[in-house]
């Protein structure tokens, strides 16, 4: 929590700091213009002589590490601290070191709880009226910093930097330990826990632990059964937006995973991976009781079921068990006369997704050399 609040207040100090450097321009064309208007016909002279201060205010200052340019030395000369670690200004209270005397007047409201700045419309507290004024884009939608490339617009001109890595691919945050680059340092830090083996986010029902907190969010539907995205065509929710993403193609027919030695698409990255056993042959997962392998771990888990009479999943209806819950789902179906699966061009409904893929083909022609039956196989009457 600390360190979100930190980082909140590194987002203040930028923003101060961009407005900063903005009024100073305006104050010092402000002061130029109005000195200039303040002498006579006769102090040409001393006119021509200030009309040649902007020239020499517009030098650059350039640092030799990094290359960034300065209008003002003493610009320079803070920026420089940067690169060698100097923070002369320290907070008598925690010890803290800052490179500005600003960032430390910043810091001091950790201490001190003080936020006079406060939105009308939502309550949340600044310490700077500048963060208050950027906090206000947020309810205005105004987007002030436009990216070039693909016109994607932000509140903020630090998230416009962040941005912009996606496109130059720059990937400044280099994990030490096994050189990993990131483009956001907030990336690098939960990577940093797999070589600590760091889990600071525990689930208070279960114990399980993860390396960053929206994935203990995500786990936590596990016992909830929030399932917050929804397909709109046939009603089935899922607890990931990926999943939900994933899903959709059965409905689209979307297959943007190809085979490169034989051209079948598949919807999905996992599916595409499994298939390429069938070119190699190789099948490393090997079932213990019965010999018999599988190109997928988990496919052997799921086979395991068959001989250990637990975690089958049975008909309440009829008596038949399946060892995947999702073909149990879709034996249901047999009951139910549910069909969820709609083709987009006629109308008609079917059971099982591949039951419209195989229909869609009458309008598309489609003839491919192999038919794929229905997936879920393995019913069993008995148990084994």
């Amino acid at each position: 929590m600390l360190r979100v609040y930190l980082m909140a207040l590194k987002e203040e100090s930028q923003d101060l700091n961009e407005n900063k450097e903005k009024s100073l321009r305006d104050e010092k064309h402000h002061d130029f213009i109005t000195e200039e208007k303040s002498f006579s016909c006769s102090q040409t002279k001393m006119i021509s002589m200030r009309k040649k201060v902007p020239k020499t205010g517009s030098r650059k200052f350039t640092c030799s590490q990094c290359g960034k340019s300065f209008t003002h030395h003493g610009n320079l000369y803070v920026h420089m601290r940067i690169h060698t670690g100097e923070k002369p200004y320290t907070c008598q209270q925690c010890g803290k070191g800052f490179t500005q005397n600003e960032s430390l007047k910043l810091h001091m409201s950790v201490h001190t709880g003080e936020k006079p700045f406060t939105c009308q419309q939502c309550g949340k507290g600044y310490t700077q009226n500048e963060s208050l004024k950027v906090h206000m884009r947020s309810h205005t939608g105004e987007k002030p910093f436009t990216c070039q490339q693909c016109g994607k617009s932000f509140i903020r001109k630090v998230h416009l930097k962040v941005h912009a890595r996606v496109h130059t691919e720059e990937k400044p945050y280099i994990c030490p330990q096994c050189g990993k680059s990131f483009s956001h340092k907030a990336a690098m830090y939960p990577h940093m826990r797999t070589h600590t083996g760091e889990k600071p986010y525990t689930c208070q029902q279960c114990g399980q632990s993860f390396t960053e907190k929206g994935n203990l969010r995500v786990h936590m539907r596990i016992h909830t059964g929030e399932k917050p995205f929804t397909c709109q065509q046939c009603g089935r929710s899922f607890t990931q937006k990926h999943y939900l993403t994933s899903h959709m193609r059965i409905h689209t027919g979307e297959r943007p995973f190809t085979c490169q030695q034989c051209g079948k698409g598949f919807s999905q990255k996992t599916h595409i991976k499994s298939h390429m056993s069938v070119h190699t042959g190789e099948s490393p997962f090997t079932c213990q009781q019965c010999g018999k392998s599988f190109t997928q771990n988990g496919s052997l888990k799921v086979h395991i079921k068959i001989h250990n009479s637990e975690n089958v999943f049975t008909c309440q209806q009829c008596g038949k068990f399946f060892i995947r819950k999702s073909c149990l789902e879709s034996h249901m179906r047999v009951h139910t006369e549910e069909k969820p699966y709609i083709c987009t061009q006629c109308g008609k409904s079917f059971k099982y997704s591949a039951a419209v893929n195989r229909h869609m083909r009458i309008h598309t022609g489609e003839k491919p050399h192999t038919s794929y039956g229905l997936l879920c196989l393995n019913v069993y009457t008995t148990m084994m």
